[in-house]
């Protein structure tokens, strides 16, 4: 798999994390679309991206979880690793609910960049 920048690793896990529940609620949507124009103030094409994490199979999403949390620390400071936890942490709890599968993908995500 090719190396992400910050940015589009961090899509990748924010789509992920999204879906590990089985669910993608209208609020996770919304703010995964404030994200993108955070990080994409220029109109971006995700398709190849959005087509890649379709592609993929339940079982397949840790590894993929865990490569993008690599590449998103690679090119982060500490502080944007705790400022992306924090929206991370949002965004699992952005429809009221959040699952077993979305906490540990959570843990998963601080515990490679390893934040308390």
């Amino acid at each position: 798999m090719q190396k992400s920048n910050k940015s589009i690793a961090g899509y990748h896990l924010l789509m992920i994390l999204s879906s590990v529940d089985g669910e993608f609620a209208p609020e996770e949507g919304m703010l995964i679309q404030q994200y993108l124009a955070d990080e994409f103030p220029f109109r971006m094409n995700l398709d190849n991206e959005l087509e890649t994490l379709a592609l993929l199979r339940p079982e397949e999403w840790k590894d993929h979880f865990e490569f993008h949390a690599r590449c998103f620390q690679d090119d982060s400071t500490e502080e944007e690793r705790k400022k992306f936890a924090q929206f991370a942490k949002s965004l699992i709890k952005a429809d009221h609910v959040v699952t077993d599968e979305e906490h540990t993908f959570y843990k998963l995500l601080k515990n490679i960049w390893h934040l308390e």
